[in-house]
């Protein structure tokens, strides 16, 4: 038997799972049933990614540990999955003790390859991301400050002993990989990008971290924690037994596809196939980076309060309207909009108008006219035939776009072919035929277009399981699609008792249709372009006045200034600010501004910043907010 091996990327539990992270899933489980049903052995791997420094982050925020905090995540998940029908064969978690050991089997390995050394790695380093960038990659926000290229958050300068990865060794290699492989990474400007990063020569990387631990250790260098993108990446061969289970890896490896978002396509097109090489490993067999999942025109984001859960969703509109609606709507790799209108819109008109209806009004005929039993067709007229090869020219098409991942076009022409078999219904009038007593000519038409549902419904099982099999039970056929597939145009069994049930899809009346309610945190709402804090939000900011006690310019930088501030009974504090290019440091001491006293401290420049100051720009003109002097240090602004 054919096999194939599929995998998403491990999802980080340093929040809960939301439509964004369910969508990879759905189109990876889209896929694996396709793959099923054409007759292959397929395994479908997902999971957590479980390490790093966020990881840590998030937990002690919540005051557990971080192993807590990843087993109630990491189930949050696996609930999804299950509630969504997910047919994923593994669930790999990097907390598992076998893939932390396999983990340090790659790892070794690569050590004992000459591909790892020891170094002094200074430069920036983003925690969200838990990536590092080089110095020419980064951002700058307007006040000079070094930002993220990816999430654009602020970036934290490290200096530290790390092991390092030979990875500008393999830029050659990899060149020569994509020529030779022109579809390893698609789609194809996504290669191009990749490209771009290639020719201009790849860089070492740092594969470690000293500054905390929750992550797996280094081999023989237990102070050492590896890297955690190193860490996940492993779990594509850990899960099937690398290191381990030779034959069950050889089995499944090299991967099919890895299906991924765009923001992570440098580590998989890129490093994970060094990583690859310098192990002696095939490498997977093709990348496909997807686009961005917005909703209702913005980024999923907790804080603007769209992160909704799935099975919200799901539970008012059906999970086949779910995935028919994010396959049918966004075109897989490319950024794409969730929109619950346009959902309501395809639900009413594709699905409950043109295949919904075609079922209903065609079973209600059969019932009607042949006691609920499907006729025996007679003799096939021009009409007939030409639905037939109709069907033969979409099937072709159809195994062409599901096997390049080309999902929305499969849908399309399965759509184009449902138009046909209305206008084939419509145009040979059942109806008609009933009212001046043709029965033969009645019985082959309607058993023709239950074929044609009968064929559709095999078509749509990756995409909608739920009422593809619905229709195979209404039907009274076996739920066998393969044998559908291979038989000829009567696969539908005359003399079955069909089942004339209430609609396939339920329509939503427009007119009293409801959104489903986002629930922001803290109640905020955005209005007119404006974020709109609630009155206890803003009691949570401690605004204080300080005094500048002494200033300096931050080495190495044209923006930053160092500041040492009295906030009276809080004592003395370091701001580091963006402000040199408008104000002299000898200008600022013995200034009386207002900071933000109770802001969480953050690096700059490797220097701690313990608080924020005050300022209005106009155009290019910066101007700190001062109070008058005879108030104290230290006085809190209400």
């Amino acid at each position: 038997m054919k096999k194939f091996y599929i995998t998403t990327p491990i999802y980080y539990v340093n929040s809960d799972p939301h439509i964004g992270s369910a969508y990879t899933t759905i189109i990876g489980d889209i896929i694996a049933r396709y793959k099923r049903l054409i007759g292959y052995e397929v395994f479908y791997l997902t999971g957590t990614d479980e390490h790093g420094q966020k990881i840590l982050q998030a937990a002690k925020e919540k005051g557990i540990e971080p192993q807590k905090l990843c087993d109630e995540l990491s189930e949050k998940f696996k609930k999804l999955w299950k509630d969504l029908n997910i047919t994923n064969d593994y669930f790999i978690r990097t907390t598992d003790p076998e893939h932390m050991n396999t983990v340090q089997f790659f790892v070794k390995k690569m050590l004992e390859n000459g591909d790892i050394y020891k170094g002094t790695y200074k430069g920036w380093y983003c925690v969200p991301c838990e990536t590092y960038w080089n110095e020419e990659e980064i951002l700058k926000s307007d006040s000079g400050d070094p930002l993220c290229p990816s999430c654009k958050r602020p970036l934290n300068f490290v200096e530290e002993e790390n092991y390092f990865f030979k990875l500008s060794k393999y830029t050659e290699p990899l060149l020569k990989h994509f020529k030779e492989n022109p579809d390893f990474v698609e789609p194809e400007f996504r290669k191009n990008e990749m490209l771009k990063i290639l020719e201009s020569g790849l860089k070492d990387l740092s594969i470690t971290r000293t500054t905390f631990n929750w992550g797996i250790t280094m081999p023989n260098d237990p102070k050492h924690v590896i890297y955690v993108w190193v860490d996940a990446l492993i779990n594509y061969v850990s899960a099937i037994g690398y290191g381990r289970d030779e034959e069950n890896f050889n089995k499944w490896w090299p991967a099919d596809v890895h299906l991924i978002g765009k923001e992570i396509n440098r580590f998989h097109s890129l490093i994970w196939p060094a990583m690859l090489m310098s192990v002696g490993l095939p490498l997977p067999k093709k990348i496909f980076a997807h686009g961005w999942l917005t909703v209702n025109g913005q980024k999923i984001s907790k804080s603007l309060g769209n992160a909704i859960d799935p099975r919200e969703f799901v539970k008012k509109y059906g999970n086949d309207v779910i995935r028919y609606y994010l396959t049918r709507d966004i075109v897989f790799g490319k950024d794409g909009d969730f929109s619950e209108e346009n959902l309501v819109q395809r639900l009413n008109s594709d699905l409950a108008n043109d295949y919904g209806n075609l079922l209903h009004r065609t079973l209600a005929m059969v019932k009607k006219n042949f006691n609920s039993i499907i006729p025996e067709p007679g003799k096939f007229e021009e009409s007939d035939l030409e639905l037939i090869k109709n069907f033969s020219k979409l099937l072709k098409k159809y195994y062409e776009y599901m096997d390049a991942y080309k999902l929305t076009n499969a849908l399309e022409i399965i759509w184009q072919y449902i138009g046909e078999v209305n206008k084939y219904f419509d145009e040979n009038k059942p109806w008609i035929l009933a009212k001046e007593g043709k029965t033969e000519r009645l019985a082959t038409v309607l058993y023709n277009t239950l074929e044609a549902i009968l064929r559709i419904a095999t078509l749509l099982l990756p995409f909608m399981p739920d009422s593809s099999k619905e229709v195979y039970k209404r039907l009274s056929q076996e739920n066998n699609p393969i044998k559908i597939f291979e038989s000829e145009w009567n696969a539908l069994k005359p003399g079955q008792k069909i089942i004339h049930g209430k609609p396939l899809f339920t329509k939503i009346n427009l007119n009293k249709f409801e959104k489903i309610a986002i629930k922001k945190e803290n109640k905020e709402e955005e209005k007119e372009g404006v974020m709109y804090i609630t009155f206890d939000t803003f009691k949570k900011i401690d605004l204080r006045v300080a005094e500048i006690l002494e200033a300096e310019k931050v080495p190495k930088s044209e923006k930053l200034i160092k500041l040492i501030i009295d906030l009276g009974e809080l004592g003395k504090r370091q701001i580091i600010a963006g402000i040199a290019k408008h104000y002299n440091p000898d200008e600022l001491v013995g200034k009386k501004i207002i900071v933000v006293a109770n802001l969480k401290p953050a690096k700059l420049m490797g220097i701690e910043s313990q608080g924020m100051l005050l300022a209005a720009k106009h155009e290019d003109k910066l101007t700190l907010l001062t109070v008058e002097t005879n108030i104290n240090p230290g006085s809190k602004i209400s």
